[in-house]
């Protein structure tokens, strides 16, 4: 997954970086929240819920989000730099 800015650069952890993804995508593909709802057979108020960056997000519900999209995810792990929390 290629992110448009640098996670690090703020606090939000994952789950934010996964919304600001999907939100980008949407903006890039022109597709709006309710077409999101629609495609997901919920309502607006849910994908607005999902879009927050507050909830957790399951990888049922980022997978359903990705696939109404007509999107792929990827994922790559790599070395944490510099990264306190880092596995010695």
């Amino acid at each position: 997954m290629a992110f448009r800015r640098n996670p690090r650069d703020e606090v939000g952890g994952l789950a934010q970086e996964v919304v600001d993804e999907i939100t980008w995508y949407m903006r890039e593909h022109k597709i709006t929240r309710a077409d999101l709802a629609t495609s997901l057979g919920v309502s607006p108020g849910r994908v607005s819920q999902i879009l927050s960056g507050d909830e957790n997000l399951t990888l049922r519900t980022l997978s359903a989000v990705v696939d109404a999209l007509g999107a792929r995810l990827e994922l790559t792990l790599g070395d944490a730099e510099d990264s306190p929390a880092a596995l010695a």
